[in-house]
């Protein structure tokens, strides 16, 4: 008997505490949580990934959406699909079309850019609890089998953001991911005290976001806030190995990226943005400058092979 997604999520929380390792998560990032990065970290002890943010209205309207929007395989699993949505329809009619590829939908309540503000989505979302709650329990409604979580900034009291937890777990959701910066802050050190209060307030798991930029910072997360685990964006993609214990992006990782960048059809942009990150401590400046000026795949390649020895080999990693 197929094992229900609600067991899958709930086994990874279960296992982490029986193990006691906590969860390691790859954070929803526009332009790079793609099917070949996902494939990456989950070489490097990731437990679960995210999609980047797609949006639900146009994903549950158009085919096109959903082929520029969404890649998968067998093996890219568990998998969260993140949405935003203002209309609890379209999330989950949204949840309702990917259920067969993922294992859990995800409601964005964190994105600070202006136009999702504009648009009234993502993190303004995080001042209408009733609204979230609509959208969780209707999904909840649709799409029984589908376990539902929420990304959330904090607010600026913490007593309105356990309220804020607290309604999210009301209306059904699996567990809560809190970036524990405001709307308005951006590089500031979290507010762990807040994130703290949602953990002893609420009875579903809850994952830590922000400020988990080294192997060394993810102890003193969990000490600071009891979070059951920790979502890690800007970190992963400086270094994609750094939940398996990594400071600085092993070079076996960026042979890696190169196998399975090109044997998924990864363009030339995605490509090499990613190693910019990945090398950004490797490589001294004046080589950096003649990194930034490569233009094509074949030139990158070149590049790696002649400085590093390393060189496609047209196969996928496992």
């Amino acid at each position: 008997m197929e094992e229900s997604k609600h067991s899958i999520i709930s086994k990874l929380f279960i296992d982490s505490v029986d193990n006691g390792t906590p969860i390691k998560v790859c954070a929803p990032m526009v332009r790079y949580s793609s099917l070949p990065f996902r494939h990456l970290v989950k070489l490097y002890r990731c437990d679960l990934t995210f999609t980047h943010m797609m949006l639900s209205d146009c994903f549950s309207k158009a085919q096109s959406a959903r082929d520029a929007d969404f890649q998968h395989c067998e093996t890219d699993r568990p998998l969260i699909a993140q949405f935003a949505a203002s209309d609890p329809e379209y999330f989950a009619a949204a949840a309702r079309l990917i259920s067969p590829f993922v294992d859990g939908v995800d409601l964005n309540c964190g994105c600070p850019q202006r136009w999702a503000i504009k648009e009234g989505i993502g993190a303004c979302m995080c001042t209408n609890p009733k609204l979230i709650s609509k959208i969780v329990s209707r999904c909840r409604q649709v799409n029984p089998e589908l376990p539902v979580s929420v990304k959330i900034r904090i607010l600026d009291s913490i007593e309105d953001t356990v309220a804020l937890a607290q309604a999210i777990e009301d209306a059904g959701a699996a567990f809560i991911s809190v970036h524990g910066r405001t709307i308005k802050e951006r590089n500031v050190t979290p507010h762990f005290d807040y994130v703290k209060a949602i953990k002893n307030n609420v009875n579903i798991p809850v994952i830590h976001n922000g400020g988990v930029y080294s192997p060394d910072d993810i102890e003193p997360t969990l000490l600071k806030t009891g979070a059951d685990g920790v979502m890690c964006a800007q970190g992963l993609l400086n270094n994609p190995a750094l939940f398996a214990g990594y400071n600085e992006t092993p070079l076996q990782c960026v042979q890696d990226w190169v196998n399975i960048a090109i044997s998924y059809g990864t363009t030339f942009v995605t490509f090499k943005h990613h190693l910019v990150f990945m090398l950004e401590n490797v490589l001294p400046k004046h080589e950096k400058k003649i990194f930034n000026n490569l233009s094509t795949i074949a030139a990158v390649l070149d590049y790696l092979d002649n400085n590093f020895d390393i060189r496609y080999q047209n196969k996928l990693p496992t």
